[in-house]
């Protein structure tokens, strides 16, 4: 009787935590313009990301462009959330914010921090994601990154995703379920 009582405590808890994240970052999003500090946290990840697999540089030269997602915060119990923010780089320049959001359910428990890079094949699909056409479906995997693991990294309908775990007890590359927002960078 007691674990029942708990469990619902929990997912209550969970549920809140979700909603204020979500609230918390969309009302920071309205409220601020061009973030500097998210844009030294996404150099950082970049670099991270060439240092654990340099197979990953020729992703970075020749994809027409990428977002890079320094933290995503992630929790399940039952029900799950994700979220995170990031910066959008074309030409290698950063040309707006993104964020990111998944709601899940299922057979799922734990937390998870990690970093999320997509990199856009052509203009068509980074077009496509510019203008909140862009989510991910149950069928789309990324890569999670180790030394070499770059081998393994291929665009899927112009799009190919890279992850690194940060920390937490949830080990899982599935995206079904994300969707993007973009805000173009305002000088």
């Amino acid at each position: 009787m007691k674990t029942k009582k708990a469990k619902r405590l929990i997912l209550k808890y969970l549920g809140l935590a979700v909603f204020l994240l979500y609230t918390g970052s969309y009302a920071q999003e309205q409220i601020g313009g061009w973030d500097p500090e998210l844009e030294t946290k996404a150099l950082e990840t970049i670099i991270l990301f060439k240092e654990k697999d340099p197979g990953l540089v020729r992703f970075f030269e020749e994809a027409y462009g990428y977002a890079v997602f320094p933290g995503v915060g992630k929790g399940a119990v039952g029900f799950g959330g994700a979220h995170g923010s990031g910066v959008v780089f074309e030409s290698g320049e950063p040309i707006g914010k993104a964020t990111m959001t998944q709601i899940t359910v299922g057979f799922q428990f734990g937390g998870q921090a990690y970093s999320e890079l997509i990199f856009f094949e052509d203009e068509k699909a980074m077009k496509r994601f510019k203008r909140g056409k862009f989510k991910f479906a149950g069928q789309v995997s990324a890569v999670a990154i180790t030394l070499g693991a770059s081998a393994d990294v291929a665009y899927q309908n112009g799009v190919a995703v890279v992850t690194m775990t940060k920390a937490g007890l949830m080990y899982e590359a599935s995206l079904g379920g994300q969707k993007f927002t973009f805000r173009p960078k305002k000088e």
